[in-house]
């Protein structure tokens, strides 16, 4: 398998040219640390605990991730009251507001917090700006989970921005004191286009004191806007409910791709997607295992796209702790795990 990047400068990369059947494969792809963190909490919660462990929400959006730990003991949940009195409960990565912890302590339930670092980032910025009266306007999808989790920490100051109605429709009680946050899962380039129109009504709008996209999603849409540009067709990897992935179709398009299609599995892609198609992008969306991507490649190889070369972009070396809740009561046990956690 072939390597492009340069070492100096991972941000310019130039694809070489030349005919022939190809695979540009993007990196960096699939798992980011936070979904890694997550997943593990739940492999581990079931060892320590056993089975049942259940969870709020999809773990990460990921079809096959969920399948694997349902087939493992996990029940998955849609709110907390689903859950028996005195059972272990995982929040998912997408993070949860203070009315559904406070639900879940009402019901005596063990709780294991595995909410993205970086999203919890997001909801300690809604806290400080809303405890200094400050109007919030949340970049994000309407309904998604890690929206509604942020919205909630503050549900009486934030309103979601969605769509261009939202800006029409957005009203602050101070022009002067309102800052814009979002969802860590959006396309930079689509964010920034919206924080243009809210200014164009809002000229005095705060920027957040950081980025809240978070890395693992603009390293994974500046790798597919190389390999859209140089692609005659793009495949994405991963669930129609994940936002990033849904991001990677749309931006590796918007970069100069002439198709790109979601799937969540290699059974999934259609061989009329291949007429006239020289140049194969591949990349996945951050809850996505790489042996489904392994699936994709070997899919492709059987059709005659066996030269692989993967376009790198940026290098992750990112890892988080495991929850707390789960570091206290693995400490000393042969599951310890006390710093930092990344699947071998």
């Amino acid at each position: 398998m072939t390597v492009i990047k340069d070492t100096a400068d991972l941000g310019q990369v130039t694809i070489p040219s030349g005919s022939g059947k190809k695979v540009l494969l993007a990196a960096p792809r699939g798992y980011c640390a936070g979904v890694d963190r997550a997943v593990i909490a739940v492999e581990k919660a079931l060892d320590h605990y056993g089975s049942p462990v259940y969870v709020r929400k999809q773990i990460v959006h990921n079809k096959h991730v969920v399948s694997s730990l349902e087939k493992r003991g996990a029940i998955f949940v849609d709110e907390v009251d689903e859950v028996p009195t005195g059972s272990v409960l995982v929040f998912s990565a997408h993070g949860v507001s203070p009315a559904v912890v406070a639900a879940a302590e009402a019901r005596g339930l063990n709780t294991i917090d595995a909410t993205c670092p970086l999203v919890t980032k997001v909801h300690r910025e809604v806290q400080r700006f809303a405890a200094e009266d400050y109007d919030i306007l949340l970049i994000g999808h309407e309904g998604h989970e890690e929206v509604e989790g942020t919205a909630g920490e503050a549900p009486d100051v934030v309103q979601i921005i969605d769509k261009d109605e939202s800006i029409a429709n957005a009203k602050v009680r101070d022009p002067k004191k309102l800052i814009w946050l979002s969802q860590t899962t959006l396309s930079v380039d689509e964010t920034m286009e919206t924080v243009v129109k809210l200014r164009k009504k809002f000229p005095d709008l705060m920027n957040p004191p950081s980025d809240d996209i978070c890395y693992a999603t603009q390293n994974r849409q500046v790798a597919i806007k190389k390999v859209g540009a140089a692609s005659d067709l793009v495949l994405v990897v991963g669930s129609a409910n994940s936002s990033n992935t849904v991001r990677l179709v749309e931006v590796a398009l918007e970069a100069g791709a002439k198709a790109s299609y979601r799937i969540d599995f290699a059974s999934e892609i259609k061989d009329e997607w291949f007429a006239g198609v020289e140049t194969v992008g591949v990349s996945s969306g951050a809850s996505v295992p790489e042996e489904l991507v392994d699936d994709v490649l070997v899919y492709l190889a059987e059709r005659g796209y066996g030269d692989v070369r993967t376009v790198q972009t940026a290098e992750e070396d990112v890892q988080f702790s495991l929850p707390a809740e789960l570091r206290k009561e693995l400490k000393g046990t042969t599951n310890d795990v006390t710093n930092k956690v990344k699947r071998s």
